[in-house]
C-alpha cells in the first residue's frame, strides 16, 4: 500500500478526513468481520487507495462496489480492478448523494471506514431501507459506536440509539488505535456490526419517531455531525 501511495502520489488531506489504514493484518480483520462475502455484492465507500477493498476481494468478495470521491485515488482502484477483473466496480462520487443499492444486486452488504463528519448521516439514511442489506460493517469514531450501542438509561443513549435499534441489532467488534493509521488521526476508532432485524422492536411511524426523539433529546448534544469533529481513518 506505501509503494501504492506513492507511485500515485496520493497524501492524506485533511479536508477528505483521511487516514489511510495500511495494516493488512487489520484490514483483513475488518474484511473477516463481516462474514462469507463469496455470495454478496459488498459496498464500500470512500475506498482512498484501495487497501480494505483489497482485503475484501482477497476475503472472495463476490464484488465490490467501491465509491470513493477524491478523484486522485481512482487511478489506484482502477489498477485494482485490473487485477481483479470482473469484481471491482469503482463508482465517483459522493455517498451522500445516492442510494448504494440502486448500484448493486442482492444480497448486498456495506463494509466500510467512514469519515466522521458524514457517518451519523449516512447510517441513519441507510437506515430506512435496512432491509436491503445483509449487514453494514462499519468503522467510526469510537463514541458514535458508544451511542450506536447504548443500552436506555446509559450515558451514551439518545436518538441515534433508539433509531439504529429499533430496526437493527448492533454491538462493537473491537477497537483500532489510532496509531494505525497514517496520519494517525485524534481519537480511537471501533469497528461495529449492524444486523437488520427481521421486523421493527415495535409497531412506529419513522417520521413520528424521528420527531419524537429529536424534541426527547433536543436539549443534548446532538447525534449529527459537527464541523469540529475529527474526522474517520480512511483504508
Amino acid at each position: 500500500m506505501r509503494e501504492v501511495i506513492a507511485r500515485y502520489g496520493i497524501v492524506a488531506h485533511k479536508r477528505l478526513g483521511q487516514n489511510f489504514l495500511l495494516d493488512l493484518n487489520l484490514t483483513g480483520r475488518i474484511a473477516r468481520s463481516a462474514g462469507p462475502l463469496d455470495q454478496a455484492t459488498v459496498i464500500e465507500i470512500g475506498s482512498g487507495p484501495g487497501g480494505l477493498t483489497r482485503a475484501l476481494l482477497a476475503c472472495g468478495a463476490r464484488r465490490v462496489l467501491a465509491i470513493e470521491r477524491d478523484r486522485r485515488c481512482l487511478a489506484a482502484l482502477g489498477e485494482l480492478a485490473a487485477v481483479y477483473p470482473g469484481r471491482l466496480d469503482v463508482v465517483a462520487g459522493d455517498a451522500l448523494e445516492f442510494d448504494p443499492a440502486t448500484f448493486s444486486e442482492r444480497p448486498r452488504k456495506i463494509v466500510a471506514n467512514l469519515p466522521y463528519n458524514i457517518a451519523t448521516l449516512l447510517v441513519l439514511g441507510w437506515l430506512k431501507q435496512v432491509g436491503d442489506y445483509e449487514s453494514l460493517t462499519l468503522m467510526l469514531q469510537r463514541e458514535v459506536a458508544e451511542r450506536l450501542t447504548a443500552a436506555p438509561r446509559s450515558k451514551s443513549y439518545g436518538r441515534l440509539s433508539i433509531l439504529v435499534q429499533w430496526v437493527a441489532d448492533v454491538r462493537i467488534l473491537f477497537d483500532v488505535p489510532a496509531r494505525a493509521f497514517v496520519p494517525p488521526p485524534r481519537v480511537t476508532s471501533s469497528v461495529v456490526a449492524i444486523l437488520p432485524r427481521a421486523e421493527p422492536l415495535a409497531p412506529a411511524h419513522r417520521p413520528t419517531l424521528e420527531r419524537i426523539t429529536a424534541a426527547a433529546f433536543g436539549q443534548r448534544r446532538s447525534s449529527g455531525p459537527v464541523s469540529s469533529r475529527p474526522h474517520a481513518p480512511r483504508n
